[in-house]
């Protein structure tokens, strides 16, 4: 599926479906806050296959992402990535660095036609990835699990969560990626939601700094990069594409979809118990698949079309000349201020047409007003 050639509008790029919270690990940064075992209302599988068949409406090659908690702890996930293949879906796997991921699952989902498996790396040392992740030799089983995927030819994406914690060992990581043979590395900027609320962010000064370190990195390495939650990734390349103090406009983005996959634009998020979301990091429902159309919600919910349009948005993400091709992260506007159309705090560019308050110099009485839209 060309992303160039998605109408968010009418699909979204990417649609995720936890298919469970039950994990063994207990990672510091965990959305979920996964527990130790299945909920008793999570989807079943004919409620998962009903699931498919719907966002099989949403047309050809469906990008459609099984999340967790960790999805392997369903002893159906093998069936249901094949039923999602059948209809004709693009199903990839985000499992947990654990024993669970051993090589007869593997070739299991491969035969089943998986399209690509997504692990995490968020150290590149045993010490420091296990710590974060909670628990002894995840690191060790991470990289046993991606050299079978790869042996077994499922294509390999490594995620990895950017915080003030992780962020000194990215180039060490990145070298982690490119020895994996990776074909996608993408990276995770903290959202404070669920056990990520006791992490540090990086900081606003050095946010965009990592940006840059990032493009330089996709320019050179043999697997793509992408950011999930820090769409100003794309206004950093726009700027040095035109020169720093170059400004983009809606009709002249040249580096890529005239607008970022967003939180509820061009990305939808299905709970266990079967709540549509924008995203996992802005759990703010608009109905259930278990009674409601996906296809309709994602296209016609107030929410959903308020957050595909850029012109929505109040602050300094309001008044950007990037809105059209960054728009800021709405899950991190929401986690600080409560409203999903404010300003994203990690983003340290100030429009000229801003005459607000810089958002380092915010105090807490002005980000409870972000929200409003007035400053």
């Amino acid at each position: 599926m060309n992303p160039r050639a998605i109408g968010i509008d009418e699909r979204p790029f990417v649609l995720v479906w936890e298919v469970t919270q039950a994990c063994a690990l207990t990672c510091d940064h965990c959305r979920a806050d996964a527990q130790e075992r299945r909920h008793p209302d999570e989807l079943t599988t004919e409620e998962g296959e009903a699931l498919l068949d719907e966002a099989a409406r949403f047309g050809d090659d469906q990008l459609v992402v099984f999340s967790g908690g960790d999805p392997l702890t369903r002893d159906d996930v093998e069936h249901l990535v094949s039923y999602g293949v059948d209809q004709g879906l693009q199903i990839t796997l985000t499992p947990s660095g654990t024993a669970s991921l051993t090589s007869d699952r593997l070739d299991a989902l491969a035969d089943a036609g998986l399209r690509r498996m997504a692990l995490s790396i968020d150290g590149a040392t045993p010490e420091s990835h296990d710590e974060f992740r909670g628990e002894p030799g995840s690191l060790r089983e991470t990289i046993r699990a991606a050299r079978h995927a790869r042996d077994a030819g499922i294509p390999l994406q490594v995620n990895t969560t950017v915080c003030a914690r992780t962020v000194d060992e990215l180039p060490a990581i990145r070298e982690l990626v490119a020895d994996l043979g990776a074909v996608l590395w993408s990276v995770f900027f903290l959202v404070p939601v669920g056990r990520g609320e006791l992490l540090d962010p990086i900081s606003l000064e050095r946010s965009d700094s990592v940006m840059k370190w990032l493009l330089d990195v996709a320019d050179e390495a043999s697997f793509g990069v992408k950011s999930t939650e820090a769409p100003q990734y794309r206004r950093v390349a726009a700027q040095r594409r035109r020169g720093e103090d170059g400004t983009a406009t809606p009709t002249a983005d040249e580096i890529g979809r005239r607008t970022g996959v967003r939180a509820g634009a061009g990305f939808a998020f299905v709970s266990h118990l079967g709540e549509l979301y924008p995203s996992g990091f802005l759990p703010v429902s608009v109905g259930n698949v278990r009674g409601e159309s996906l296809v309709e919600r994602y296209r016609h919910s107030s929410l959903f079309e308020s957050l595909r349009d850029p012109d929505s948005f109040t602050g300094k993400c309001g008044a950007c000349p990037y809105r059209y091709v960054c728009g800021g992260s709405r899950s991190r506007a929401y986690a600080h201020t409560g409203s999903p159309l404010a300003s994203d705090p990690l983003c340290p560019y100030i429009p000229e047409e801003y005459d607000g308050p810089a958002p380092d110099a915010w105090t807490d009485e002005q980000s409870e007003r972000v929200s409003e839209g007035t400053f």
